[in-house]
């Protein structure tokens, strides 16, 4: 009697290493914003409040900008040296933040940060979509992004304990950028292109993986342009954007404005201001974890186009209608339970949308999700003047409720655009899907 043969369980390390650099990512990211608060970088640097505006909208904006060009790269050169190479640079630049003089030097550090980091996401994308099945795409997925949630709730105890330990803030970039170094040396070691290529991976393990995807005929390396015609003649692509540029719109205020309106509106003390805003994002995560599975879910049950527009679609309905339903509570707690939900609902859809990026971007899949990212990054960016505007013009009794009516309306656009996203519109018609 013949044993069968096992499949190995690689691909279950891919996701690890990959988790692990979106933890990193995000609190290389998020720390910056609580170093600008201690007192030791205070004493160093008297910035105003103007000026640190600018060293975040240098990260975001470079960060957004960045998204195509360093997707694209990684579907041309392979994710194995693209990502080492995007996590040791954005770990230098980090270890460079802890070393700047003036404003100058750390907006040229913060810049480069934005620019490195604008690959990681992109590439995470097109590496899951080689190593995961088909099946369970949507929770390989959503296990990443929590890592991403995770390294930016964590960014504030892990900093302030760096800072608190040595006494200075400097240390916080150079203890952060050291390990990212560690772990760009760890995704190379543990990392291979496709299944076909690790040596620790059998071929029951590659037989999984590529269950239901037709066998690519190409490799990684031979993808040469950008696919810009193709993702501006694709419809499907164009409703994706709007309905990442819309969610980031309604999402961004949740890690921007939330703190502030908690204090002005509901007079919390700083305290219990942490508390709740903690609960909030924490809401996210699970929403995260919940999103890959629903997706998978009604993949399997409904097909890959109505499989992926499920969860778009309901959970911006859902986002929306948490945010008008604030406008019936005046109990803090009331309002930071409709919040919440906010949250939930938020990242419970995004699993989705990678999905669908994996689903439609064959060897492209690294440029195809750094499109949309842009769009949605550049949402989030109008989000920091668009809301304080609105309340300047339209808000006459501080309630901000304006302000989050456009949060909500954001949501419904995003909504309405996940009608015309299809998942089996392909971007590059001509070409298989990589497996």
């Amino acid at each position: 009697m013949t044993a069968v043969t096992q499949p190995t369980r690689i691909r279950y390390a891919i996701v690890f290493v990959t988790t692990v650099v979106a933890f990193l990512m995000y609190l290389d990211r998020v720390c910056m914003a609580e170093i600008v608060k201690t007192e030791s970088f205070k004493l160093q640097f008297g910035f105003t409040k103007e000026q640190m505006g600018q060293v975040q909208s240098a990260f975001f904006f470079a960060y957004a900008l960045s998204q195509v060009p360093a997707g694209w790269l990684s579907d041309r050169f392979g994710a194995r040296a693209l990502m080492a190479l995007y996590i040791a640079l954005w770990s230098g630049f980090t270890v460079l933040t802890g070393f700047a003089t003036g404003l100058t030097s750390l907006l040229l550090w913060r810049l480069g940060c934005g620019i490195a980091e604008a690959g990681a996401y992109p590439t995470s994308a097109g590496l899951l979509s080689r190593w995961i099945p088909l099946a369970v795409r949507g929770t390989a997925s959503s296990v990443v992004s929590f890592g991403g949630r995770l390294g930016g709730a964590a960014a504030g105890a892990l900093t302030l304990a760096v800072i608190s330990y040595f006494g200075n803030w400097r240390w916080a970039g150079w203890i952060f950028g050291v390990a990212g170094i560690l772990v760009a040396v760890l995704f190379y070691v543990v990392f291979r292109e496709r299944p076909t290529e690790h040596p620790w991976c059998n071929a029951a393990e590659r037989e999984l993986i590529n269950a239901g995807v037709p066998p690519a005929n190409a490799s990684t390396r031979e993808v040469r342009g950008l696919p810009i015609m193709s993702l501006v003649r694709n419809r499907s692509m164009w409703m994706n954007c709007l309905f990442q540029w819309g969610t980031n719109i309604g999402w961004a205020f949740l890690i921007t404005w939330l703190p502030t309106y908690l204090k002005e509106v509901h007079k919390v003390d700083d305290r219990t201001n942490v508390k709740m805003v903690g609960i909030v994002l924490i809401l996210g995560m699970a929403g995260m974890l919940t999103g890959g599975w629903f997706t998978d879910y009604t993949t399997r049950r409904f097909g890959v186009r109505r499989g992926r527009l499920i969860p778009m679609v309901t959970t911006r309905f859902l986002a929306a209608g948490a945010y008008l339903i604030s406008f019936a509570f005046s109990e803090p707690w009331l309002v930071v339970a409709a919040f919440a939900l906010v949250s939930f609902t938020t990242d419970m859809g995004i699993p989705a949308v990678w999905a669908y990026n994996q689903d439609v971007g064959g060897r492209h899949v690294g440029t195809v999700l750094g499109w949309g990212n842009m769009w949605g990054n550049l949402g989030a960016a109008l989000t920091a003047g668009l809301l304080p505007w609105v309340n300047t013009t339209f808000d006459t009794n501080g309630d901000w409720h304006e302000a989050l009516m456009v949060c909500a309306a954001s949501f419904v656009l995003s909504g309405i655009a996940a009608f015309g996203i299809n998942a089996e519109d392909k971007i590059v018609k001509d070409e298989p899907r990589a497996a």
